[in-house]
């Protein structure tokens, strides 16, 4: 029996991305009570100042370990083809919801692939130039000049990674079926195959039931 909706993301692969998503906003407020005074208010969100500056990398490290739990899953899918050139030349398209006419993609579109990569690129420069002003553990081992460059690099990344979020979630809302499928993990077959046929073709090839051998005639 072939089944009305489509498996898009199992248990697991939902759990990974919310913990990412919770472990993202306690980081990003923790960061921005640290970056400037005028946040200093959203201390009192993590117990206070000293609280506050002890669980901001604790808590960075950990997200990057469960984000890399969702590279692991979603790397291969996130190769760029040559429909995805062909889909950003009719974005206006896309952009109006007329999809009819814009060349099939798979399981991810072009803009989210470049949110991954670029989400990837992000995490990867907060962690090590973090690891370098870490004060309690690691930024003894550098010059003032190195941990200088990592802070601004650091709030750089930081500043790239709220923005791409920002773009991340207006996307998931606009694109109607979105969070339901990261929420529940099931979308219709009309869904995917409006958004990402080819991934849907795959799909369903899959579920395809088999067909009984034919029967041999007897002579």
């Amino acid at each position: 029996m072939i089944r009305k909706q489509i498996l898009r993301y199992t248990a697991n692969q939902r759990t990974n991305h919310w913990l990412v998503a919770i472990l993202f906003f306690m980081a990003g407020l923790s960061g921005l009570a640290l970056f400037h005074p005028a946040l200093f208010w959203l201390n009192n969100l993590f117990g206070g100042g000293p609280w506050t500056r002890i669980l901001h990398p604790f808590m960075g490290v950990v997200m990057f370990v469960f984000f890399l739990g969702l590279v692991v899953q979603f790397w291969r899918a996130n190769y760029f083809i040559d429909n995805d050139r062909l889909w950003l030349r009719r974005i206006d398209r896309v952009m109006k919801n007329e999809e009819e006419g814009v060349p099939a993609i798979g399981k991810y579109n072009p803009g989210q692939k470049l949110l991954f990569w670029t989400l990837l690129l992000c995490m990867v420069a907060l962690l090590f130039t973090g690891l370098v002003i870490w004060r309690a553990y690691f930024s003894e081992y550098f010059g003032i000049t190195t941990i200088r460059w990592a802070m601004l690099l650091h709030a750089l990344a930081g500043f790239v990674l709220i923005l791409s979020i920002i773009v991340h979630i207006y996307a998931g809302i606009w694109i109607k079926g979105s969070v339901n499928a990261m929420l529940h993990g099931w979308v219709s077959r009309a869904w995917a195959k409006k958004h990402h046929e080819l991934w849907c073709r795959e799909v369903t090839r899959e579920e395809r039931p088999r067909s009984d051998p034919p029967l041999s005639k007897k002579g």
